[in-house]
């Protein structure tokens, strides 16, 4: 499932494509993925114009003149692509259909626009296309138990150690992971952050005293913000339809990189599982919590 950066990749990119297009036509093949009234669908969405695109934890906000918003989750396989003549665009899920001729078996639902079209593909169709009125959006039980966004400016060190103690019985990792303490970290960014934090993935949270934790912070949000200038991550995201990827494994530290030398130390870094996840890390660097 993408994390933070690759759905902030996909938001940037449709940002500067979509706004100011008139929405002309819906269709989709797959209720689950479109799972609106057909009667709303054509009063709300056909005839709006699109006035923004926003992103809140792994979710995409498409905002509509009609003061209705088109809420997506790509989940484990979906793409949004646009197309309008020479202008391609997307990300998402890397295989052919973000290159090839739209739409295909995998498309679930596609948006005419005034000379353009987006696409949204779903290979396993657990993605969705919701579409909500804009006021409403936030009361969504989703939105309602996910925790804050990690790269707000009002996000403090303070913020994020209070919301961490919440857990403080619990490892390091999993808290990470846990959306409801905060929006968007994943597997690659919680293991790059706590690499770079110099923490084991199982140290408890209550173990770690405040420095520590300040230290977790600035490297989360540092990791985070490179991720998102690099494009996300090379081998799970594509920036665009071209195919270009993008970047941010070429800067990793440990991610996917077992039996290399750890770029600090030059120990071997191993893979484990934390969370009931893959798991990597450098045991010089990141001691390993005593039993």
């Amino acid at each position: 499932m993408p994390e933070l950066p690759e759905v902030e990749t996909v938001k940037i990119g449709l940002a500067r494509l979509l706004l100011g297009h008139v929405i002309s036509d819906v269709d989709f093949d797959w209720p689950k993925s479109f799972p609106n009234d057909p009667i709303a669908a054509k009063a709300f969405v056909v005839g709006a114009k699109i006035l923004g695109v926003r992103r809140r934890a792994k979710v995409l906000l498409i905002d509509l003149s009609t003061d209705y918003t088109l809420v997506i989750h790509l989940k484990m396989t979906g793409q949004l692509v646009y197309r309008s003549g020479k202008e391609k665009f997307g990300a998402g899920h890397p295989n052919d259909s973000l290159i090839g001729e739209l739409p295909d078996k995998s498309t679930r639902v596609t948006l005419t626009l005034d000379g353009a079209k987006l696409y949204f593909n779903d290979q396993r169709k657990f993605g969705w296309m919701k579409l909500l009125p804009t006021d409403e959006v936030m009361q969504m039980s989703f939105f309602l138990k996910v925790g804050p966004e990690p790269l707000d400016p009002e996000f403090t060190p303070a913020d994020f150690i209070k919301r961490l103690d919440r857990r403080s019985n619990s490892g390091i990792k999993a808290v990470l992971l846990d959306q409801s303490v905060i929006a968007g970290v994943g597997n690659i960014y919680a293991d790059e952050s706590l690499w770079a934090a110099k923490i084991h993935p199982l140290a408890k949270v209550g173990d770690l005293t405040k420095v520590r934790l300040t230290k977790l912070y600035n490297e989360l949000q540092y990791v985070l913000q490179l991720a998102i200038d690099k494009g996300g991550s090379s081998d799970k995201n594509y920036v665009n339809a071209e195919g270009k990827k993008g970047s941010y494994m070429d800067f990793a530290k440990v991610f996917r990189l077992e039996g290399t030398p750890c770029p600090r130390c030059g120990r071997i870094i191993e893979k484990t599982r934390v969370a009931g996840r893959g798991t990597h890390v450098c045991l010089n660097c990141q001691k390993k919590p005593r039993a």
